[in-house]
């Protein structure tokens, strides 16, 4: 007899819960069960009435059984909860103004082999969903309730079974619908009553001026309030958000409290108070708060500054979020959650989104899970959603990292809380992302100058009939006798009333005042003017504290077993100790090491970073046996911390992520490296928007390190310049640091110097590839023990005083220049190196020339004329106009793609130096 005969005797309910765990998961599923389902499956598409036999093979061995009609019945109710998990959400009513498309096939009872003549059936199925043994008909009114009305829920991809069990178990409560005490409710009408009313405020007092209104979407800000309440319940104490325009007033009102009356002197145009920064459109500024819960928890409540490239900020909150676990909860990061908003052309449209989704469970950036919610006006500017995306929803992006998606009704504000509850609490049970699409619309069209009606006229004309959604759930609130009539008004009336006070409040004020992002982080640090970057700064370190760092990054741990060349390239750094020869790398080293000593943490990520793209840096090392990692710097018994990390293949959202990290830990070194310094292209908007004019924005310091490779080797147009004229063209007062170093031990006191000083500007450096291991750039040790960053080296003695020809350059063609120099024994010619290129050392550059008194002065780049820092000479230092330049002619690409002719270029540029009579 057949082993599965039994299937119609018996334990009904336990075969359907078998069946149901295969369908959700058939891996979890004993092997021989798994074969006989799948027989089952493949019976059903050829069955008619009555039993259905299934051919399936166990343990190699071909067997068939007969499934009576009612195992077969019960098996289709299973198929049915299956497909109203896995589609049900095609089918609710969360559109609140269009028409959903339609999708096939349905969920109707045919297309899994039901009919109304089994409604009043019951089947023992109904236990699956909580209902224990009932009729079709309850278990399909259930399914409705659950996965088909204001709520829609996409999770079936989610490959945990813990976690598919928890989301079916929450979702089952209370047939997925809220169930709030009436003092919940009036909380909700109340933040509801906010949001309508500030807008409708604003667009009163200041007809036709942007703001990006909420309009449509208002129930966001009752979502807001009850995720920070009840998040702030279960222990998490920081908030950082991250939005882009659209409701950020409101947000910024209601729920971070910033002052009324600020944003209306915003909205009159006025000037700043403070003059050493211009400042930025208002729904663009961040916001710190702090907040006492209505139970009484403490928190900080950040909303991070953004530019209008939309979901850039993304990153942003991401590392910001990050350097607050790893300073203040670093043995659990769940207590700081990030928060971002989206919008739903934006989410779909901007590929920063997959390369921030993918960093949610790596290492070096996951934040225990961030909670995204997408304010979908369902019109992107003026496109419809239908020409924004390929995919059914704009928040498709969720897959990736198989996190649950929730698609909610805006007009529906209790289901909008309900959802928001739901994303708490798996974030805070699994450390997990999840997505919620609130689905609303845009009242008055991009900005409320637009004419919406240009591009959607059905649309719009639906929108212009349609009931805001404080109306709706007040009337509905009205009806279940929890509100009398006239509340809404009187509400709106004390709301307003308030408004109008700090109007008036804000008319008397002069100036518009900015309050500082973040400020507890920044608490001491100054504000640094060119004169401050230009003062020196003692970055030596005593002899006995190097012998330390060298000691800790020369040993090998114990007991683990490490190839040969591992061995002999960490061995090696004491023989270069020893013999007082220091190269690039050891130049890095100790940098890191010593700021250690002094406290300061150091962290790195790029592609590559922890051995180096040119196999330097070697700051991890993995044992041969067992892949143990060690970062060699954690050996020394110091307070600061190293972390670094390889990164994924991703330049914006990596520049992002570390950006925020440094905006919230200002003592820590934090460091990006470009594989290859044009890589860094790829993260062009961080670099605009926020590195280069994040200070003059928002008045926030940022002490980011970007090291980027760079130099001519022959390597192609793509692996030899870092387009250092880009960096140098966004240089300007004091914004950042431009560097392009020469020696191991300028490196170690530039890296020093950068968290020395008490203020933080970003930092540029073009670091070498070829000069890495040239015997050439190395330094002594005394080198490092006295001295600071020299923005000048200017090294030529005596023999070179009476030079007819003085030469400025940079970086490594300076070492090309001087090979040629002695190779010809050119005395008449003398090479002095800028090793910063902003701001610009001019007192210094003028001092040399006065020195030699030469009248031929040269500015010598290995990069063609259009590129490099000949133009940027030329803004900065109008004498330089007279200069003899001598450089690669003006090409499109940055390189040949030929070795040989790139070096044949580059002779022609070093001749070109030599030749004096010129």
């Amino acid at each position: 007899m057949d082993r599965f005969s039994f299937l119609n005797a018996a334990h009904t309910a336990y075969f359907a819960q078998l069946y149901d765990e295969y369908l959700i998961n058939p891996d979890r599923v004993e092997p021989s069960w798994r074969a006989f389902f799948q027989g089952f499956d493949l019976g059903m598409e050829t069955a008619g009435d009555g039993e259905v036999q299934v051919v399936y093979e166990d343990r190699g061995e071909t067997k068939s059984v007969d499934v009576s009609e009612k195992m077969r019945k019960e098996f289709e109710v299973v198929q049915l909860i299956d497909g109203y998990r896995t589609r049900g959400h095609l089918f609710t009513k969360t559109n609140p103004v269009r028409e959903r498309r339609k999708y096939e096939p349905t969920l109707e009872l045919s297309n899994f082999g039901l009919s109304d003549a089994d409604l009043n059936t019951e089947f023992e199925s109904g236990e699956l969903i909580g209902l224990g043994k009932t009729s079709l008909k309850n278990i399909v009114d259930h399914l409705k309730q659950v996965y088909c009305e204001s709520i829609g829920v996409e999770y079936m991809y989610v490959r945990s079974p813990e976690q598919v069990k928890w989301i079916q178990s929450w979702l089952h409560r209370n047939n997925n619908h809220p169930e709030f005490e009436n003092s919940q409710k009036i909380q909700i009408l109340k933040k509801l009553n906010e949001a309508v009313a500030f807008e409708s405020f604003l667009h009163t007092k200041y007809v036709g001026q942007k703001r990006f209104s909420l309009e449509g979407n208002e129930s966001l800000i009752p979502a807001l309030d009850s995720l920070i309440e009840n998040a702030a319940d279960k222990g998490v104490n920081q908030f950082v958000l991250g939005m882009a325009h659209r409701g950020r007033l409101n947000v910024l009102s209601n729920i971070f409290g910033k002052p009324v009356s600020d944003i209306f002197s915003e909205f009159d145009g006025k000037d700043y108070e403070q003059t050493i920064f211009d400042g930025d459109v208002k729904y663009h500024l961040g916001y710190t708060s702090k907040r006492k819960t209505d139970n009484g928890n403490q928190i900080n409540i950040n909303i991070v500054p953004n530019p209008s490239h939309l979901e850039t900020v993304g990153a942003v909150v991401e590392g910001i979020a990050r350097a607050k676990q790893d300073m203040h909860t670093p043995d659990d990061f769940s207590k700081v959650l990030p928060i971002v908003l989206h919008g739903d052309a934006a989410i779909a449209g901007q590929g920063i989104v997959y390369e921030v989704v993918q960093m949610a469970k790596l290492d070096a950036y996951k934040t225990a899970g961030t909670i995204h919610l997408v304010v979908n006006n369902q019109v992107g500017f003026t496109t419809n959603y239908l020409d924004a995306r390929s995919s059914t929803y704009c928040t498709d992006i969720a897959k990736v990292t198989l996190s649950p998606v929730l698609h909610v009704n805006a007009d529906d504000a209790e289901a909008v809380v309900h959802a928001m509850n739901f994303a708490l609490e798996y974030r805070m049970q699994f450390q997990s992302d999840v997505f919620i699409d609130l689905l609303g619309y845009r009242k008055y069209g991009h900005n409320e100058g637009d004419e919406p009606r240009f591009t959607q006229p059905q649309l719009y004309k639906a929108i212009s009939k349609h009931e805001n959604p404080r109306d709706i759930y007040a009337d509905k609130l009205l009806k279940a006798g929890i509100i009398e009539e006239g509340t809404v008004s009187e509400m709106e009336s004390a709301f307003k009333e308030k408004l109008e006070d700090q109007l008036a409040t804000s008319r008397k004020q002069e100036n518009t005042v900015i309050t500082p992002f973040m400020q507890d982080e920044w608490e001491g640090y100054e504000t640094a003017d060119e004169d401050m970057m230009m003062l020196k700064v003692e970055t030596g370190v005593a002899k006995e504290k190097l012998e330390e760092v060298t000691k800790a990054i020369s040993s090998l741990p114990e007991g683990e077993n490490f190839i040969r060349k591992i061995k002999k390239i960490v061995e090696s750094r004491q023989s270069m100790w020893d013999d007082g020869k220091l190269d690039w790398a050891m130049g890095e080293h100790l940098a890191y090491g010593t700021l250690m000593q002094e406290g300061y943490n150091v962290r790195m990520s790029g592609q590559d970073v922890e051995r180096g793209t040119f196999s330097h840096r070697h700051a991890v090392v993995k044992s041969e046996n067992h892949e143990n990692e060690f970062i060699l710097h954690n050996l020394l018994d110091v307070e600061g911390v190293m972390e670094i990390y390889n990164s994924h293949l991703s330049e914006y959202g990596v520049v992002g992520f570390e950006y925020g990290y440094a905006m919230a830990r200002p003592e820590t070194l934090t460091i990006w490296e470009a594989q290859f310094g044009d890589f860094s292209n790829g993260a062009q908007i961080m670099i605009d928007q926020y590195i280069s004019a994040g200070e003059d924005k928002w008045k926030n310091q940022n002490g980011l390190v970007l090291l980027l490779p760079h130099g001519y080797e022959g390597q192609g147009a793509e692996h030899s310049s870092a387009r250092m004229e880009r960096y140098l063209q966004l240089c300007a007062k004091d914004n950042m640091w431009m560097a392009n170093c020469t020696t191991p031990a300028n490196m170690f006191h530039l890296l020093r110097r950068q968290m020395l000083v008490n203020y933080r500007k970003p930092l540029v450096v073009f670091t070498p590839k070829s000069l890495l291991r040239s015997p050439r750039a190395v330094s002594s040790v005394d080198d490092f023990i006295t001295g600071h960053f020299q923005e000048v080296i200017d090294v030529d003695g005596d023999a070179f005083a009476k030079a007819k020809t003085l030469v400025f350059t940079s970086g490594k063609f300076y070492y090309d220049l001087l090979e040629y120099r002695e190779e010809h024994d050119r005395q008449d010619v003398a090479l002095v190196r800028v090793e910063q290129l902003f701001p610009l050392p001019i007192k210094q550059i003028n001092e040399v020339i006065e020195k030699y008194g030469s009248k031929d002065i040269v500015w010598a780049q290995e990069e063609p004329r259009n590129m490099g820092a000949y133009a940027h000479l030329l803004l900065h230092m109008t004498e330089t106009r007279n200069w003899r330049v001598c450089s690669r002619n003006m090409y499109a690409a940055p390189a040949s793609g030929s070795s040989t002719r790139s070096k044949a270029r580059q002779a022609r540029v070093i001749e070109d130096v030599f030749n004096t009579n010129k």
